[in-house]
């Protein structure tokens, strides 16, 4: 039987342990939203935008790209385009929009320094992206920051086991974390494996706001929100809604919701974020404001 170290032993045993342990280095990470991730015994890591323009595009490229974005109808153009990688007839990246609107759209990104004509009505985009993932990311960041003041991280791995995807945009303001949880993809493309991840994430980070962002004008009654009560049932967490709060916003819980593009993304995430910091209120059940 091993003997047991007295107090004593335990002290001398610990002051004669060898060089003293070198310090943590300082935090590469600016930036409150990455600073809180720290805060919860993570290690995060930015990783760079997968987008169809620079890395870090000057103002005024930021400003007409975001304009353009905030356009329902854009956003759909833009992400048939990028899978066309060898190029595109404007017509052919989306059949929801005219051929008069597919043209001046890709008249748009030429304008924009984003695509080049590469033979009579073809066009072709000058920066390769995967998906529309990343530049959905990188509009709803930069709104989130110059709408609403939030300090923003976007594409954060986590490396943590069990927990796979990165965390698609995580904001900070008020002492409070947002986390958002967004899909460029179309409802019926959306899997069970994907709403697992989100609550994974959600019980990982424990954000004071959260969010499953749709990015269509389609219902999300029909599928994404079946889904999710599906995993949270799953999982025991017993969360009381779906509890629609606007047209096509739904609360699962008074601080997890659910939304889509529909008429206004920004706009919608915008409900969500005021909703949910409304309801972190002590007063919010007795006296809450219309906001919405």
């Amino acid at each position: 039987m091993k003997k047991k170290l007295s107090a004593h032993e335990l002290e001398l045993k610990a002051v004669s342990a060898g060089r003293a342990l070198k310090a943590p280095a300082a935090s590469s990470h600016p930036g409150e939203a990455m600073a809180m991730l720290i805060r919860r015994g993570l290690m995060p890591v930015k990783t760079a935008g997968d987008v169809p323009f620079p890395q870090t595009p000057d103002e005024r490229l930021a400003d007409l790209l975001s304009g353009w974005l905030g356009h329902y109808a854009f956003r759909l153009f833009l992400r048939g385009a990028i899978r066309k990688r060898q190029g595109f007839l404007p017509q052919e990246t989306t059949r929801y929009l005219t051929r008069d609107q597919s043209r001046i759209y890709a008249d748009a990104l030429v304008d924009l320094g984003l695509a080049e004509k590469v033979s009579r009505g073809r066009y072709r985009l000058i920066w390769a992206a995967r998906n529309f993932g990343g530049t959905l990311e990188w509009y709803v960041a930069r709104e989130l920051e110059r709408r609403f003041g939030f300090d923003v991280a976007t594409g954060v791995k986590l490396h943590v086991g069990g927990v796979g995807g990165d965390l698609d945009v995580v904001a900070a303001a008020e002492g409070k974390l947002v986390y958002i949880e967004l899909k460029s993809s179309p409802p019926r493309n959306l899997t069970a494996g994907e709403m697992k991840g989100f609550f994974d994430r959600l019980i990982l980070l424990q954000p004071d706001v959260s969010m499953f962002v749709v990015d269509t004008a389609l219902r999300l009654s029909d599928k994404v929100l079946p889904m999710l009560k599906e995993e949270s049932l799953r999982r025991g967490l017993g969360i009381a809604g779906p509890r629609r709060i606007a047209s096509q916003l739904w609360a699962l819980e008074s601080n997890i919701f659910v939304v889509n593009g529909y008429r206004d993304l920004m706009a919608n995430i915008g409900k969500a974020i005021a909703a949910g910091f409304f309801s972190l209120s002590p007063f919010s059940r007795a006296n809450t404001p219309t906001i919405l």
